[in-house]
Formats: structure tokens, C-alpha cells, sequence
């Protein structure tokens, strides 16, 4: 069995009244159902600052080792491991779901859930997370990565990427997850708005990979067209506050087969999603993945007599982590253009959350290295 540490480095958050701090604590040891993974980068995202400083009111235990998803090594394995082994690089999911209901989930290091079970996950067995030299994660949350495919060279039939590169594929599931939701089809055209963020821009790549045409909307012009000049598939539409203006300018691309929305807390009174509705042939279908806490108004007339499906989802299945990793394996979905805006260690949190929020455009990525790759 491989011998861990005793004791590592990770940063915890003791209320969000205070800044994290990087102390040194017991290194975790494996156990039935679980893994020790060597974190080598772990995403941070573009709010983190507004989740650790209380700003945006997620629930969470405290004291708690932060951070979202990671790309790692396997240190350790639990007794019954049967396919990870120590050394395998392996993406970690932050959706952490319950054996025994699946439908209970939370977000490691992040949101404990709607439920008592998915609180009970994070505030016991699972409670801390990835921006440590050592984290405990499920068995099944570690998707083993084709290393000698994604890292090797173009001229021995590997892709070149980075491993810093690979991160962008928890950004991805996102998207991924609202888009199979609703079926989305090759050759189908797709509305994505705000197209201009990190998980926006996201859902961009992934809907071309899928095969479909996309109308991107966002109200940075600029952005729009960066994001428009990356594929012949991809056309634009500003958010400009009038929305029957909006609605025309989309009618304009038609039919529209589907609308995925992503918005932020912020855009509660955006004129977007009721244009996007607006726009849709007879039976489209809308993903509602976005962050708005408020209500918006939906045309319900129209949503009746046009047979649209309008379905909430939050994140994506076990099954979209393994089909959206073969994608990026097969080079079917690009991974090769993303930028890395910043790798900064545990105790540079201060600047790691500064620059995703800075950095969190299309393709931009920020992201945490607790030890040595």
C-alpha cells in the first residue's frame, strides 16, 4: 500500500466572516468507496470570492477545506477499488451524489445541497475538498483520463495538451449536462445566453461539438464577435434590453430548436430569456441552468401553443462525465485553445480568485497547483 504523509497543506475556511487560511492538517486516508488523489491543478471560479466571503449565501459547514473540481493522481485506494489504481490521472468531479440516492447530490467544497441527506454527505463523510495537496474522494467520482492520448505529442497520435488544459473539462460538464438534458441534435441550431462568461462561452464549444449551430447572445459586442470568429457555425445577437428587438433578431436565423440559458445572479430583469422563448420553432425546448434566484416572465400562452419543453437541470449525470471525457478524448471537443489566465499555489488564494474573476471570458481559465506537477 502506498504510504501517504502524515500531515499536509490545504486551505480552510473557518466562516466566511474571515479569510482562508493554508494549515497544516492530517493527511486523509483512504477507506471502503473512496480514493486519495494527489491534486495537481484544481478550477477556480470566477465567484469564488463571493462564495467564501458569504456573499452569495451557499451552505456549507465550516470548518471546511475548499475548492471545486481537480485534475490529479491517484495517491491511495481504498479496499475495494477495482479499476483505480496509484499513479492514473484522473479528473475529480465536484458533484458528489449519494449510493443510495442519486438524486442527492451537493457540491464538494462549495454547496451542500437542497436536501438533509446531500447536508449530511457534506457536513460528514465528505466534507472537505480539493485545494489541499491530498483530498478523499469517491470511487466514483475520479474518471480515469487518457493521459498518453491527452498529453502526448501531435506526432505520436497524442493531442499536446497541457494538464492545466484538462480543468476545462469540469467547466464543460456543465453545459454538457443542460444540453443532453434537453436532446440537443446534431444539426439543430441553438440559442446560448449569455454566451460571453466562463460557462457560457462553454456552452459554445459544447453545442458545436454536438454538432449543432448556435446563436450566441451576450451584451459585450466585442466579445460576441471574438466568440463568433472561432467557427463559421456560430452566429450573434446582442442583449440590448428591448426585447422585442432581440426577438426579432433572432426570428431572423430561424427555425430555432432550442434555447440554453445560463445567467447570472444579476441579469433577474434581463430581457434575454423571454425573447429566446419567443423565438423558438413549435416544439423547442429550453434548459433553465442559470444562476437568477428571482422570477422572470415566461409567455405561457405561447409555450402552451407552440408545445415548448421548458426543463430545469442542475449540473450533469455520472453518464455525461463519461461521454463528455471521450469527446474531449477523441478530439471530437477542441480543448487545445484555452487559455490559462493564472496557476497560483494555496497561499496565492488571494490572487488565484482575483484573476478568475478578472479572467472569465471565453476560453480563459484560472487555476489552483497545491504541490508540484
Amino acid at each position: 500500500m502506498t504510504t501517504l504523509p502524515p500531515t499536509q497543506r490545504a486551505l480552510v475556511l473557518t466562516s466566511t466572516s474571515e479569510p482562508p487560511v493554508v494549515q497544516t492538517i492530517a493527511t486523509p486516508q483512504p477507506g471502503p468507496g473512496s480514493v486519495i488523489v494527489k491534486v495537481l491543478v484544481a478550477n477556480v471560479v470566477s465567484y469564488m470570492r463571493e462564495v467564501y466571503n458569504g456573499q452569495r449565501n451557499y451552505p456549507f459547514p465550516t470548518p471546511l477545506v475548499i475548492g471545486t473540481s481537480a485534475v490529479g493522481r491517484i495517491a491511495a485506494v481504498g479496499p475495494d477499488a477495482t479499476t483505480l489504481e496509484p499513479g492514473q490521472l484522473v479528473l475529480v468531479d465536484v458533484v458528489v451524489r449519494a449510493r443510495d440516492d442519486p438524486s442527492t447530490a451537493f457540491l464538494a467544497g462549495l454547496h451542500q445541497g437542497i436536501t438533509p441527506g446531500s447536508a449530511k454527505l457534506m457536513q460528514g463523510e465528505w466534507r472537505n475538498s480539493v485545494y489541499a495537496e491530498y483530498a478523499k474522494v469517491p470511487l466514483e467520482n475520479c474518471r480515469i483520463l487518457n493521459e498518453k492520448r491527452l498529453l502526448g505529442g501531435v506526432d505520436a497520435g497524442g493531442l499536446g495538451y497541457r494538464i492545466e488544459q484538462l480543468s476545462i473539462i469540469s467547466r464543460l460538464l456543465v453545459p454538457y449536462g443542460g444540453l443532453s438534458d434537453i436532446n440537443l441534435r446534431p444539426g439543430e441550431t441553438v440559442i446560448v445566453a449569455p454566451a460571453t462568461g466562463s460557462f457560457g462561452g462553454a456552452a459554445v464549444s459544447v453545442a458545436l461539438a454536438m454538432g449543432a449551430k448556435v446563436i450566441a447572445m451576450g451584451r459585450n459586442v466585442e466579445v460576441l464577435k471574438k466568440i463568433a470568429a472561432t467557427s463559421n457555425r456560430i452566429s450573434t445577437v446582442a442583449i440590448t434590453g428591448d426585447q422585442e428587438a432581440e426577438t426579432a433578431a433572432l426570428l431572423k436565423h430561424g427555425p430555432i430548436d432550442a434555447f440554453f440559458d445560463i445567467s447570472p445572479p444579476q441579469a433577474t430583469h434581463s430581457t434575454h430569456i423571454k425573447a429566446a422563448i419567443l423565438a423558438l420553432k413549435i416544439g423547442g425546448r429550453v434548459s433553465l441552468m442559470g444562476g437568477i434566484a428571482g422570477d422572470v416572465p415566461i409567455p405561457l400562452a405561447l409555450v402552451m401553443h407552440k408545445n415548448i419543453t421548458m426543463k430545469g437541470n442542475w449540473m450533469y449525470t455520472r453518464e455525461n462525465v463519461a461521454e463528455l471525457v471521450k469527446m474531449v478524448e477523441l478530439g471530437i471537443l477542441d480543448i487545445g485553445q484555452t487559455r490559462i489566465s493564472g496557476r497560483f499555489k494555496l497561499q496565492e488564494w488571494d490572487d488565484a480568485f482575483a484573476c478568475a474573476a478578472k479572467h472569465a471570458g471565453f476560453g480563459e481559465l484560472t487555476v489552483m497547483a497545491p504541490g508540484d506537477i
